[in-house]
C-alpha cells in the first residue's frame, strides 16, 4: 500500500504489519472494527449480536451474527494473521446452529445486543421501511451465509471453501485484512479473495432471484391487493386535502409518492401492516446533496417544530443514501380495515401539515445546494 504525496509526485510505501506485531486482538479490535463498520466487509449488514452462544448445549461462540439485504443471516468468523485449518469447519457448524432461528428469535437476539431501541424497528429501517412483519428474515433453512476474515488463508482453507462454493453451493466468503502503520495512524487494506468481486457479484444477483421466487405468491398477491385496495380509498381523501395526487394511481406499494416541485423531494404517505407513517423523504441521487438538504432543514428546526402539529422525527438513515423527516402513526395500520377511514385523515392531514411546514423552506434551501 502506497500514501501518494500529489503536490510533489512521490507514492510513499506504508509499512505493512501484522496484528500480532500491533499487539491487536481478535475479539477487542478487529472484531469491534466490524461491528462499528461492517462496511468494512464490503456490503451493507445489519450486526445483530456480538460473541452469540444462543446455542443448544454447547458453549460455542460465534464472533458476529448480522442480517444482509436480502433478509439472509451471516455468520462472520474473524481471524487474525492466520485463519488456522478449523476456521471452514467452525463457521459451518454455526451456520448450521443458525439454520433453525425463526424471524421472532432472531428479533430476540438483536434485542439482547441492542444498548436502546426497538430491534422490530430497527431492522424494519434497516429495509427500508417496510413492515416488520412482512420482511422474510432467514427464509430458506440451510441458505445462510459465512463470511471468513484474516490476514492470510491456508491452502487447506481456500480449496474447501472452493469446493464447498462450487459443488455444494453454499455462500462463503474469504477476505483478507492486512494493517499498515504510517506513524501513529493505521490503516487497514480489506481485499475480498473469494469469490473475485465480479463473479461474487453475479453470483449474489443469481441467488437474490432465486430467494425471491421462494416467496410465496399467494401471500404477496393478497398483501399487495390490499394495499391497492388500500390507496383507492385513499387517493380521494389525500387530492382534497393535498392537491398533489392528482396524477397518482393506487400500487400494489406500501406508499405513494407526492411531488414537491424539487426533484429528489417528496412527500410520502406510507402505509404498514400496523402503522402508518407521513414522510418528506430526501433522495435526490447524490448523497452528498441528500444530507446537505436534510442539514440545512434540521438547521431550522425549532421554527418548523413550532408551528408543526405533531411530533416530527429527524432521521439521516445512516448507511443509506436518502434522507427521511416524518411522522409516525401506531393505532392501527393496514390489517385493520375497519379503521382505514381514521388512518387515511391521519395520513392526509399530515401530508397537509408536512407541505405547509416544509414547501416555503424547500424553495430556498435545495437551491442553495444545486
Amino acid at each position: 500500500m502506497f500514501l501518494i504525496d500529489i503536490k510533489n509526485k512521490k507514492a510513499v510505501s506504508l509499512e505493512k504489519k501484522s496484528f500480532s506485531e500491533l499487539k491487536l486482538s481478535e475479539r477487542y479490535d478487529l472484531q469491534e472494527w466490524i461491528a462499528d463498520n461492517p462496511r468494512i466487509l464490503g456490503e451493507n449488514l445489519l450486526i445483530i449480536q456480538k460473541e452469540f452462544d444462543g446455542f443448544s448445549d454447547t458453549n460455542e461462540r460465534l464472533d458476529l451474527l448480522a442480517l444482509d439485504e436480502s433478509g439472509k443471516l451471516v455468520i462472520i468468523e474473524n481471524k487474525l494473521d492466520d485463519s488456522g485449518k478449523d476456521v471452514v469447519w467452525q463457521a459451518l457448524k454455526y451456520a448450521s446452529y443458525c439454520a433453525t432461528l425463526t424471524k421472532s428469535e432472531i428479533s430476540e437476539v438483536y434485542q439482547r445486543y441492542l444498548v436502546y431501541g426497538n430491534a422490530q424497528d430497527k431492522i424494519s429501517e434497516f429495509y427500508d421501511g417496510q413492515d416488520f412483519e412482512s420482511i422474510r428474515l432467514n427464509p430458506v433453512e440451510g441458505d445462510q451465509r459465512i463470511i471468513l476474515v484474516a490476514a492470510n488463508f491456508r491452502k487447506e482453507v481456500t480449496s474447501t471453501v472452493l469446493w464447498l462454493r462450487n459443488y455444494h453451493s453454499v455462500d462463503i466468503t474469504c477476505i483478507k485484512v492486512t494493517p499498515y502503520k504510517d506513524g501513529e495512524k493505521l490503516y487497514l487494506d480489506v481485499e475480498q479473495i473469494i469469490p473475485i468481486q465480479d463473479i461474487g457479484d453475479y453470483q449474489i444477483r443469481l441467488t437474490a432471484k432465486k430467494q425471491e421466487e421462494t416467496i410465496s405468491s399467494k401471500e404477496e398477491a393478497t398483501r399487495y391487493k390490499t394495499r391497492y385496495r388500500f390507496w383507492e380509498k385513499a387517493l380521494p381523501v389525500l387530492r382534497v386535502k393535498t392537491g398533489i395526487y392528482n396524477n397518482v394511481s393506487p400500487t400494489k406499494d406500501n406508499w405513494l409518492t407526492g411531488a414537491s416541485g424539487h426533484s429528489g423531494v417528496v412527500f410520502n404517505p406510507v402505509i404498514r401492516m400496523d402503522g402508518a407513517r407521513a414522510e418528506l423523504y430526501i433522495d435526490t441521487g447524490d448523497e452528498q446533496r441528500n444530507i446537505s438538504i436534510y442539514e440545512k432543514l434540521k438547521s431550522k428546526e425549532s421554527g418548523i417544530v413550532s408551528s408543526f402539529p405533531g411530533e416530527l422525527i429527524w432521521q439521516d438513515l445512516p448507511g443509506k443514501r436518502a434522507c427521511r423527516i416524518c411522522v409516525q402513526y401506531h393505532e392501527y395500520g393496514l390489517n385493520n380495515e375497519e379503521h382505514w377511514d381514521e388512518i387515511i385523515d391521519w395520513l392526509a392531514d399530515n401530508i397537509a401539515a408536512l407541505m405547509k411546514a416544509f414547501r416555503p423552506l424547500l424553495d430556498v434551501v435545495v437551491k442553495s445546494v444545486e
